[in-house]
């Protein structure tokens, strides 16, 4: 009898090997390195728009007041809407906390300033708050309309 021999059946691999895995992983690290910095500098932006929008919408509500009643509404506390003030703040939230953190205030008559809207609390950092200053002032917390004093910010509306 004669033997033949016949060589083994080629052997079929199921699953992926361990190089491949590396490379998956290697190229899913790359494309998270790349979009991390963008979502972050887009919800940067999101950020500052909210808060403008905002502040756009609470002094044109107390300007009307002002012209519809001849004088600025009292002082009220962080996050206190001012006696009258109901129902004037329209696709905004004047109790709600800011875009940036902290709570909106109404200043009247407060450190020589006879109108102003200030944010007490904020949680962001001065360089975002000054990128707002840009959009708004002059880019420089320390003059102009918009201004860092006693921890707050604050947007005047009459001097």
């Amino acid at each position: 009898m004669k033997f033949i021999h016949t060589p083994a059946p080629a052997r079929i691999h199921h699953g992926f090997t361990l190089v491949e895995i590396m490379v998956v992983v290697v190229i899913i690290g790359i494309l998270a390195a790349l979009a991390i910095p963008a979502f972050m500098r887009l919800q940067r932006k999101a950020q500052i728009s909210r808060f403008l929008n905002d502040l756009r919408i609470f002094t044109q509500a107390y300007e009307t007041y002002t012209t519809q009643n001849g004088s600025w509404p009292a002082s009220a506390g962080p996050g206190v809407i001012p006696a009258g003030m109901t129902g004037m703040f329209r696709d905004a939230n004047w109790s709600a906390p800011t875009a940036v953190g902290g709570n909106w205030n109404w200043d009247n008559n407060v450190n020589g300033i006879t109108a102003a809207i200030s944010v007490s609390g904020v949680t962001v950092d001065d360089a975002l708050m000054t990128e707002i200053d840009a959009k708004l002032d002059d880019g420089d917390l320390s003059t102009g309309l918009f201004i860092k004093a006693n921890n707050r910010y604050t947007y005047i509306l009459q001097q």
